[in-house]
């Protein structure tokens, strides 16, 4: 039986689903807080952005393997997802809009299929858009995305690898945004919260130092619904609330070079 089918019949016997919500317990899928994201591990990759299954992720918008058959592409990623607790929320406020969490921990990503496959079911019609990959997204960015593909991406409370040493496995890289502006679209959007200052000193200079992007303005931040979300909708977000912990926020658009 699948996993939408179990919890669509309301199987008793399964104690990883509340039996009040038909969501996942948490408790369940717990993991490791960090990984070595210079690590090899062993999960599908796609060859290129043409060979990802659109039909698997999102049957609502692609009823056929064809993924030829609509245009419409993924335009968010959250990179590090997490529990998905950004992506649910976004979900429901672009209902029109393709996004996917990249997660490399592998409960993790389980938890997160789970409670999108329950709230469909939960909530017929909605969170048709969103959905998850096990994949290591220092690696494999440019096998998921065409160039000038997604309009946002979102990096929230990454690791911060606080040995020097281990500054090369940080997501946000003078290198590794050279790739992140290769998939986002001019006038996109590149998101990061965390509540380590030095870490965010570190996101914000290497996107300063980028030729291809540019802070946006306290106007722009203050306009945009999304930045609301960074320090709410994630469990790492509300934890640093309750502890009544600082939050260092950048969040830079994608420029065309000027020639």
């Amino acid at each position: 039986m699948e996993l939408d089918e179990k919890i669509a019949s309301g199987d008793e016997s399964n104690p990883c689903i509340s039996k009040s919500t038909r969501l996942p317990r948490k408790r369940f899928y717990r993991a490791r807080a960090h990984s070595n994201p210079l690590s090899d591990s062993h999960f599908p990759v796609p060859v290129s952005p043409h060979h990802v299954e659109y039909s698997l992720h999102y049957p609502h918008f692609y009823p056929s393997s064809d993924s030829q058959s609509n245009p419409k592409k993924i335009e968010f990623a959250d990179v590090g997802c997490g529990f998905g607790g950004l992506l649910i929320s976004l979900a429901t406020l672009f209902p029109e809009t393709l996004m996917v969490g990249m997660e490399l921990r592998d409960k993790v990503t389980e938890y997160v299929k789970e409670r999108i496959l329950a709230l469909r079911v939960t909530n017929p019609g909605q969170y048709q858009n969103v959905s998850v990959v096990r994949t290591n997204s220092m690696k494999y960015i440019p096998n998921y995305f065409e160039k000038a593909q997604l309009s946002k991406m979102f990096f929230l409370f990454p690791d911060p690898h606080f040995k020097e040493k281990n500054h090369r496995r940080r997501v946000i890289s003078p290198f590794l945004l050279d790739e992140y502006a290769y998939v986002i679209r001019p006038s996109g959007i590149i998101y990061t919260i965390t509540d380590v200052e030095e870490l965010g000193e570190w996101m914000k200079s290497c996107l300063e130092n980028h030729p291809l992007f540019e802070a946006l303005t306290d106007e722009e931040l203050e306009a945009d619904p999304v930045v609301k979300l960074l320090s709410s909708a994630t469990e790492e977000g509300q934890k640093v609330s309750r502890n009544g912990g600082l939050t260092f926020i950048a969040v830079f658009r994608r420029i065309v070079p000027a020639v």
